[in-house]
């Protein structure tokens, strides 16, 4: 959710602040979003604490459910750039003639490196469901829902667009993840998982639109496939349902 942070438009990863108005009102609003999902596992950065437990606390089925705060998924780290109004970076960005997205200000992490964080969490998250979920020799899919706090962020849906619900893409999972992280390292996240993992896109959704900026408590859902080898967790399909979902936001004044 929004903090004050986002609302001045200054960057950061290493300061956990406190949600604003707004914030409180967008957790709020993903979480009546999410409520009737039965959630397995809560893995959330240890910097969005507060918008989880709202999250959680909305929810029909797991209201009290233990999180587990997760360093992996903290926000990427912008150096000399930190604590900074974003039009610092992005003048710093020029200057080296480069976009903001890809330019990594001194002291601050690649989006490689942010990618590597990435990668590790998603092979213990995989380690895990097979430990605690699948028999051996099993396969089984796994639904996961992020929420992120970049304040800006579009969602497109065509006028034949069947009706949207927070179920979607849910029938016949049998482990539901809840993933709760910040902006920048959502879209690195995502970018992963269609780039490299060679997700599968809802039919009809624009590339722009897959990886543009996650809005506040904006939800991505990811159907993950596993199965079991000799040498560990094997992702054998990966199907995206949606990203960057705002729907629960249409009704708040500063839900943009």
């Amino acid at each position: 959710g929004e903090t004050q942070y986002n609302r001045e438009k200054l960057l950061q990863q290493g300061v956990d602040t406190l949600l604003s108005e707004t914030g409180v009102q967008q957790a709020e609003a993903a979480g009546q979003y999410l409520k009737d999902i039965s959630f397995t596992k809560v893995f959330v950065s240890n910097l969005q604490r507060a918008t989880a437990e709202i999250i959680l606390r909305n929810n029909t089925h797991c209201s009290g459910m233990e999180m587990v705060l997760e360093p992996l998924l903290r926000e990427r780290g912008f150096g000399v750039a930190e604590g900074r109004h974003k039009e610092y970076l992005k003048n710093m960005a020029n200057a080296a003639g480069q976009s903001c997205r890809d330019y990594t200000p001194p002291g601050g992490e690649t989006l490689d490196q942010v990618k590597l964080r990435f990668k590790k969490f998603l092979k213990a998250l995989f380690k895990q469901m097979l430990d605690e979920h699948l028999s051996s020799g099993l396969a089984a899919s796994s639904g996961a829902s992020a929420s992120g706090d970049v304040a800006q962020g579009t969602a497109a849906v065509a006028s034949n667009t069947p009706p949207r619900c927070s179920a979607d893409g849910l029938q016949g999972v049998l482990v539901h993840t809840l993933v709760v992280s910040h902006g920048a390292y959502i879209r690195v996240a995502i970018w992963h998982l269609v780039e490299d993992l060679n997700c599968a896109l809802p039919a009809g959704a624009k590339m722009q639109q897959v990886f543009s900026p996650c809005p506040n408590t904006g939800i991505s859902r990811f159907i993950l496939t596993l199965s079991e080898s000799e040498s560990g967790p094997v992702l054998s399909a990966a199907r995206c349902v949606f990203t960057n979902r705002k729907d629960h936001l249409e009704n708040l004044a500063d839900g943009e």
